[in-house]
Order: structure tokens, then C-alpha cells, then sequence
């Protein structure tokens, strides 16, 4: 028993040498360490971040921050610096300033690359592009500045690619959009304009949200689950989404779209449908059959105010946590199914102010939950609940005048139907 017990040390410590040895012959490539060089000389440090990037170390891929290595798979002793991730990404740290040097490009075994906020400014280096191995850019709340580089339309693997919140200019590069590995594309909050590109990419997250793009909505994929396009200047009909049965979460306010809504994306139950100030018309379907789904869900939100939608209000939405119908031109009296949906607490937030309602179902003595917010001012009857819930904005007036209701009820108004 002494002796396999002996044996199994002997093992042991002949395996913690080989580790040892074969730890130490393996060293970072120097290519990859003179790149470490120009990125940190390119970048001024307000955080600290760069005081473990001692260049006398042994041992860079252990100690650098933001550096992680693997072996390269023609050598076996030859690290490769496969990622790199810039800054410490904590909210009360000032991030790095300065630039983005092209040596960057000199990583060749590069995966991933993460750029956390500060101020950094200049262009993104057109030699990125050269790095085929490249599956994750992450440029995002930087002072990043001038287009897209063409060259990034270049990289196979690409799978994620975040630029937003920086300062980008010029139209998304041909071919962007047809990269046959990319899922995630986010550009948000930048300086970006022109029509977009049809959409190939099999993506799964599409953010563009706070540019300058116009034109009509380009084709897009029946893959994809959330898509923003929120304050641009593009217009024309929203039906081409029609196809879209994947999607969670649409977000399409503050631009100049028209026509009328898809009875689809009712249909699907999107956790998430923003559509509001644009010039959509037309009315809410009457119902939808969804099978196995009774409530849109926690969280939930529907925003379409500020349109033109018109025709009586559809109980299609009583499941929706906040519903935001406001500022439209619905008319007949409120479904019953809202005011069961807000008695149970499931529908927590609905705005109708600023439309031609007529009336409210509750019974005389019923009183909704304290959670609930519920605004019906300046409509065709005279509110008697959730006055005091209305935001500051739906107005003093409560009711509208007569003569305004006259026009959708054929002269027979009764302004006081829902006096106590």
C-alpha cells in the first residue's frame, strides 16, 4: 500500500514539472506583445486600467487586464492573444480616451474585441477588417467618429457587431446587412443616414434606433425577435412585418410611417410594440385567436398614441400590462375587458386621453386598485375615475366640447352618460 501510494506522489509531481515546463516555454507571440504596445501608446488611462500592462512581465496573457490568450494551433509553446477588451466597464470609472491604433490588426488570432465607455474618438480602423477571426465587435458609448469601415463586410465569422452611442456618419457599407454569420447588429444613437439596405443576414437583434436613416422599411428576415428603427425619418406602410412570427419586440415610434397596422403582429402577442407618433390609421382588429396564449405578459407594453387610428376600441389589448392609446380618434364606449383587466391588476397602465370615447363600463361603487393608472380625459363623456392618474400632459380639459363629439356621433351627444 506504501508503495502505490509513493507511486501516485511520484506521478503527481512528475505531471506538476511537465505543467511548469511546458508553462514556461510558452510565451506570448511578439507580434501580438508589440501590438499591446501601440494600443496602450494610442489610449490615454483615467482609470487605471493600464497599470497591470507591465511589459516586463513573463507572463502578459495571465496579468494584462482585458487580455486572454490561447495557443496557437501551429505551435506549442506560442500564445496568441484571441481577446481583447479595453476599459473596466464600471459605471463611475471616466474609461479611456484617445484612439484606436491599426495595430490592432496585428492580433490575427483575435475573436473578440470590447471597447467600454469613455471617450475615445477618431475612426474605427479599416484594418480590422483583415481579422478573420473576428466574431465579436463591441465599440459602444464612445466618441467613435466618420463611417463604417467597408473592410468589416469582409469578416466570415462575424456574429456580433455593436457600434452604438458614438458618433458614425455615412450609410451602412454594401453587404453589412448579407454577412451570413451575423445575428446581432446594433448601431444605435449615431449620426447614420440614407435608405437602408434589404436585410439577408439571418439576424436576431436589429437596433438602429436614433439615426437619420429615410426611406420605406427594407425586407427583413423571418428570424429576427427584436427590431428598432425609433427616431429616424423613414415613412410609407408597415406591412412588410407581416412575415415577422418570430419577433418579441418592435419599436417603430417617432418616424413618418402610414397606412394601417398588421392584423399579424396583434397576433403574435410581441411583449413589446411601439408604434407611437407616426401617421398610422385605420382600426384595431376585433379580436385575435392566439392558440395557448391568454395574456400578453409581465412587462408588456403597447404604444400606439399619437396616430390616427380610428373606429371603435378593440378589447384585442386587455391582456397588456401598459397600454398607451391616447391622442387618437377611437370612439363608442371603452370594452368591458379592460376594466376587468384592470380590477384583476394585469393591465396596470392605460392611457385613452385625446380621443372620441363615450363611455367607461365601471358599476357605480367599483374601485380599481391603487396600481393602476388610468387617464380618459378629453373624450366624448364626462371621466368620474383616474382623473388624478392623467399625466400633466393630457391637459386641463377633462371633456371635450360638443361640438367636437358631434362629428362622430351624428348630432346625438350625451356629454354627462357617465355622471354619478
Amino acid at each position: 500500500m506504501a508503495q502505490s501510494h509513493s507511486s501516485l506522489f511520484l506521478l503527481l509531481l512528475f505531471l506538476l514539472l511537465v505543467r511548469q515546463t511546458l508553462q514556461q516555454r510558452q510565451q506570448i507571440s511578439t507580434v501580438d506583445l508589440n501590438a499591446l504596445v501601440a494600443i496602450k501608446k494610442s489610449l490615454r488611462d483615467y482609470s487605471e486600467f493600464f497599470s497591470s500592462w507591465n511589459f516586463t512581465s513573463p507572463d502578459p496573457c495571465s496579468t494584462f487586464a482585458g487580455v486572454t490568450c490561447s495557443l496557437d494551433p501551429s505551435s506549442s509553446s506560442l500564445l496568441r492573444v484571441n481577446s481583447l477588451t479595453l476599459g473596466t466597464g464600471l459605471s463611475d470609472s471616466p474609461g479611456l480616451s484617445g484612439s484606436l491604433s491599426p495595430f490592432i490588426s496585428n492580433l490575427t488570432s483575435l475573436a473578440q474585441l470590447l471597447l467600454f465607455a469613455g471617450t475615445v474618438s477618431g475612426p474605427i480602423p479599416p484594418q480590422l477588417g483583415h481579422l478573420n477571426n473576428l466574431r465579436v465587435i463591441s465599440l459602444t458609448n464612445n466618441l467613435l467618429s466618420g463611417p463604417i469601415p467597408p473592410t468589416l463586410v469582409a469578416l466570415p465569422n462575424l456574429h456580433t457587431l455593436d457600434l452604438s452611442y458614438n458618433q458614425l456618419t455615412g450609410s451602412l457599407p454594401p453587404g453589412l446587412t448579407e454577412l451570413t454569420q451575423l445575428k446581432v447588429l446594433i448601431l444605435a444613437s449615431n449620426r447614420l443616414s440614407a435608405e437602408l439596405p434589404h436585410v439577408r443576414a439571418q439576424l436576431l437583434h436589429l437596433d438602429l434606433k436614433k439615426n437619420g436613416f429615410s426611406g420605406r422599411l427594407p425586407s427583413l428576415p423571418s428570424s429576427l425577435r427584436y427590431f428598432s428603427v425609433s427616431e429616424n425619418d423613414m415613412w410609407g406602410p408597415i406591412n412588410g412585418l407581416e412575415s415577422l412570427s418570430e419577433l418579441v419586440y418592435l419599436d417603430l415610434s417617432m418616424n413618418r410611417f402610414n397606412g394601417t397596422i398588421p392584423e399579424s403582429l396583434f397576433q403574435y402577442r410581441l411583449s413589446s410594440m411601439l408604434l407611437q407618433r407616426n401617421s398610422l390609421s385605420g382600426g384595431i382588429p376585433r379580436s385575435i385567436a392566439v392558440d395557448g396564449v391568454s395574456s400578453y405578459g409581465e412587462g408588456s407594453i403597447v404604444d400606439l398614441s399619437h396616430n390616427t387610428l380610428t373606429g371603435e376600441l378593440s378589447p384585442v389589448l386587455a391582456g397588456v400590462e401598459s397600454v398607451f392609446l391616447n391622442n387618437n380618434c377611437l370612439v363608442g364606449k371603452v370594452p368591458e375587458e379592460y376594466v376587468t383587466s384592470l380590477s384583476q391588476g394585469t393591465t396596470k397602465t392605460l392611457y385613452l386621453q385625446h380621443n372620441y370615447l363615450s363611455g367607461f363600463p365601471l358599476e357605480s361603487g367599483s374601485v380599481l386598485p391603487d396600481s393602476v393608472s388610468l387617464c380618459l380625459s378629453y373624450n366624448c363623456m364626462v371621466p368620474r375615475v383616474g382623473v388624478r392618474a392623467c399625466p400633466a400632459s393630457a391637459g386641463g380639459q377633462l371633456w371635450r366640447p360638443v361640438y367636437q363629439c358631434s362629428v362622430f356621433k351624428n348630432g346625438t351627444i350625451t356629454m354627462g352618460e357617465d355622471r354619478e
